[in-house]
């Protein structure tokens, strides 16, 4: 796709400043951040500052950030945006009824992808993982558009705060039995027990899940400063000052976040209210930067691959996680020795833009 053929957003058109923004995102998730991690560790294998760069591209085990924490969050973010976008269009074309349904429609068809994603019922019943990635996303990215219908602005943020205020109240006054109240330990703390007592099937840590029961509500406050960020990148400001107040915003979340972090840390796996402040600061920088450059000053020079992949976010997902695209890499690039075992990883992201190219140039768009 030529530079030229990307088309200038008008107000009824899908923001490019979005779909570059969800692509890039969702290139590190599909495959960009191994490759870069192990480009990395052959080129630099004794560099301190290459092995801490590194570190970036891998989960923190419990407390703190890293960059690939935000890359979740980041996506439920930008599908808090989309709500600003599509619920009110959706109203206008179809009534709030329609809308109500298809947002509950969509909800139960990601978490029905989810489980699938996860293995379905092929191990027994037993061992479905009912909560998930894609069914956080369909969970909390309903809740903030059924939201968004019945509360203005001031009503969102008032929310937004309690959800992430209660969360915090919740952990750190409830007792967990034999362990007692306000600890923040994994398998110690008030999220990972009702997981361990109420969720069924089979969870992702052994006894609780990284995408369990309790921790869902503070990921419906992410979505909803995404939607947050969406009206207001919708509005009738100048792309100056949106982009602007978006990154100062982000800064403050940031602050907040951290200020926050020393009595209740910042951990993903529990989605504590400092992670989401945290998530939804870069969040909120990110779409500052990408809408004041894309959408503010037009600049599209590199942006297909991203666009490519912005466009069929989840139908890529689902493939990296079925593992398609790994498949065919190790069929032909089987097993290099180093310093070159990082070939095959390198062909699997090939594969993927080279699919997402594809979707994107038949104008295939996978949406759910």
């Amino acid at each position: 796709m030529s530079e030229s053929s990307i088309p200038t957003p008008t107000p009824s058109a899908r923001l490019l400043s979005l779909d570059a923004l969800r692509g890039f995102d969702m290139c590190w998730i599909l495959g960009l951040a191994a490759l870069t991690e192990k480009v990395l560790q052959r080129t630099f294998p004794s560099s301190p500052i290459v092995t801490t760069i590194a570190a970036q591209f891998d989960h923190v085990p419990w407390a703190g950030f890293h960059f690939f924490d935000l890359i979740f969050p980041l996506f439920l973010f930008l599908a808090g945006v989309s709500l600003a976008i599509a619920v009110p269009r959706r109203v206008a074309r179809d009534g709030q009824g329609a809308t109500i349904r298809h947002l509950l429609a969509r909800a139960v068809i990601l978490v029905a992808l989810g489980i699938i994603y996860s293995g379905g019922v092929k191990n027994g019943w037993d061992q479905i993982r009912w909560l998930g990635v894609l069914q956080r996303i369909g969970i909390a990215s309903a809740a903030a558009g059924l939201l968004s219908l019945f509360l203005n602005t001031r009503g969102l943020i008032i929310t937004t705060v309690i959800l992430l205020i209660g969360y915090f109240l919740l952990l750190c006054f409830v007792p967990v039995p034999r362990v007692g109240a306000g600890n923040f330990a994994e398998g110690m703390n008030l999220t990972n027990y009702l997981d361990s007592l109420w969720l069924p099937g089979r969870k992702y840590d052994g006894d609780h899940d990284p995408e369990g029961i309790l921790s869902t509500l503070p990921a419906i406050a992410t979505a909803l400063l995404g939607l947050l960020a969406g009206k207001w990148i919708t509005g009738a400001s100048s792309p100056l000052r949106k982009s602007t107040a978006l990154i100062a915003t982000g800064l403050l979340l940031l602050a907040l976040g951290w200020a926050w972090h020393p009595f209740f840390p910042v951990i993903k796996k529990l989605w504590t209210s400092s992670f989401v402040l945290v998530a939804a600061g870069w969040s909120a920088i990110l779409l500052g930067l990408f809408y004041g450059i894309v959408d503010g000053l037009r600049w599209r020079r590199g942006l297909a691959p991203f666009l490519w992949v912005g466009a069929n976010p989840i139908a890529l997902y689902l493939c990296s996680g079925f593992g398609f695209f790994r498949l065919i890499s190790e069929r032909l690039a089987t097993a290099p020795p180093p310093p070159y075992d990082w070939l095959p990883s390198a062909l699997t992201f090939a594969l993927m833009l080279a699919t997402a190219q594809w979707l994107h140039r038949r104008q295939i768009f996978l949406k759910v």
